[in-house]
């Protein structure tokens, strides 16, 4: 199995410390706070440890609060607010260093039959046709660069549109939609929960950069920093994190130092599975 997949199935193997506590670590990287996805599916993990394997979580509202410390544990205490006849709820709380950094509330349900329709998939490349992460970035950061952020992930990445590093430097290329294809860089276990944990961690890495795209910005311009707000996720179907699935994803508002992002994500077959909504800060410091 690729080592940095390993890696994040092992961060999302929580520890159980007591009923409804849970221990999660962060991975021995350089970073400044904690990546906020994986800080959201290990609260997934936490809660769905508390819910029947027959009722598979459906959405999910979240707040990020603090800025996580990577160099200390992170503890989920799972609140089972309600266990109804169709629904069941969980609030988690993630503590470090005695405050809260982050909330969680998710909503579980027994499969039910109902009324259908979705919206359409985008028309896009094959993920096969596309270039990886490591062929998008070598022409603009060099080899060397290339090479950091190239190195195996735990997702294969394929843009099909622009990367905000390339509409900073080409202005013609600013778009306010994001089309990509990812999938983990390896094959799963059938658990139904595994896989809606990966996509939310999935879920907060190229979505804010979508309101960056649409206005020539990009993190390492030197000018722009932001962080995670909140976050909401709705799963409508089943689905494999380890098949190709596309982020079609756009951006419906920007302003008051905050921008509004919106993802949909689709099987290769076109099947929507997933909807996410999230808000982030998004601050532009002039050169001047």
């Amino acid at each position: 199995m690729n080592p940095a997949l390993k890696e994040l199935l092992t961060l999302l193997d929580l520890e159980q410390i007591e009923n409804d506590i849970f221990r999660g670590r962060s991975p021995d990287e350089s970073r400044q706070r904690v990546f906020g996805g994986q800080v959201a599916g290990q609260a997934l993990v936490a809660a769905g440890r508390t819910v029947p394997v027959n009722r598979p979580v459906h959405s999910l509202h979240a707040y990020f609060i603090r800025p996580g410390d990577p160099s200390v544990p992170i503890v989920y205490t799972v609140d089972r607010v309600r266990d109804g006849r169709s629904f069941t709820t969980r609030r988690v709380v993630a503590v470090q260093h005695g405050k809260a950094i982050f909330t969680l509330s998710a909503s579980f349900q027994i499969v039910e039959k109902g009324p259908e329709h979705q919206a359409p998939m985008p028309e896009v490349p094959a993920p096969e046709t596309l270039p990886t992460m490591e062929e998008r970035i070598t022409p603009i950061f060099g080899e060397k660069a290339a090479e950091m952020f190239g190195r195996r992930r735990p997702f294969d990445i394929r843009h099909a549109t622009p990367l905000t590093y390339e509409a900073v430097k080409d202005p013609s290329l600013i778009t306010d939609r994001t089309n990509v294809w990812l999938k983990v860089d390896g094959e799963l276990p059938d658990d139904p929960l595994l896989h809606v944990c990966l996509m939310t961690y999935a879920s907060d890495m190229t979505l804010l950069d979508t309101v960056l795209l649409n206005h020539g910005l990009a993190w390492n311009d030197g000018r722009t920093m932001g962080a995670s707000l909140d976050h909401a996720m709705w799963f409508h179907r089943p689905f494999r994190a380890d098949d190709w699935l596309l982020y079609a994803q756009d951006t419906p508002f920007a302003g008051s130092a905050r921008g509004l992002a919106h993802g949909q994500v689709f099987t290769r077959s076109g099947e929507l599975v997933v909807s996410v909504m999230q808000e982030g800060l998004v601050r532009v410091v002039d050169a001047d």
